[in-house]
C-alpha cells in the first residue's frame, strides 16, 4: 500500500504516507460545500503536477551539474462543471538562474517528462510555461 485516507467528517480526510508516515489533510473548497482550510483533492492533483516536474528536473539538473534551488511553480487549477472535474491545469516555472539554452532544453524536456503529466487525462487543457531570473551584471 502507498497511503491511508480517513475521513475526518465535514468533508475533510487525512491523507497518510506509509513509508514516511507523514501527513497531510484535504478538506473540499468553499465552491463544492467546504471550508476551504486545506488543499482540496483536485488541488493536490494540480499540485501533484508542478512537483513531480521538479523531481524529473532534479534528477537531470543533478545530473547536468546544474543548480536549480529555488526554483519555484505557480500552479493554477480550473474546474469545470457537468461532471464536476478539473478542465485546466496552468504551471509556470521560474528557475533561479539563466541558462545556456542547451540546459534550458534539457531542464524543460525533463519537466515535460514527468509521470504525472502522461497520467492526467488528455481533455485537461495544459499551459505550461518556463521563466528565467536574469543573472546580474558585474558592471
Amino acid at each position: 500500500m502507498t497511503s491511508k485516507v480517513t475521513y475526518l467528517g465535514d468533508l475533510r480526510s487525512e491523507c497518510e504516507h506509509l513509508q514516511s508516515k507523514s501527513t497531510f489533510i484535504t478538506d473540499a473548497p468553499l465552491d463544492n460545500q467546504g471550508k476551504g482550510e486545506a488543499f482540496s483533492p483536485t488541488d493536490t492533483v494540480a499540485t501533484a503536477l508542478a512537483s513531480c516536474m521538479f523531481t524529473i528536473i532534479g534528477i537531470k539538473a543533478r545530473d547536468n551539474g546544474l543548480k536549480v534551488e529555488g526554483a519555484y511553480a505557480e500552479v493554477t487549477k480550473t474546474m469545470a462543471a457537468d461532471p464536476r472535474r478539473i478542465s485546466g491545469i496552468k504551471v509556470a516555472i521560474t528557475f533561479p538562474a539563466s541558462y545556456e539554452d542547451k540546459d534550458r532544453k534539457i531542464l524543460e524536456r525533463a519537466a515535460k517528462t514527468c509521470p504525472v503529466l502522461f497520467s492526467l487525462h488528455p481533455d485537461i487543457v495544459l499551459d505550461i510555461s518556463f521563466h528565467y531570473k536574469h543573472e546580474k551584471s558585474i558592471f
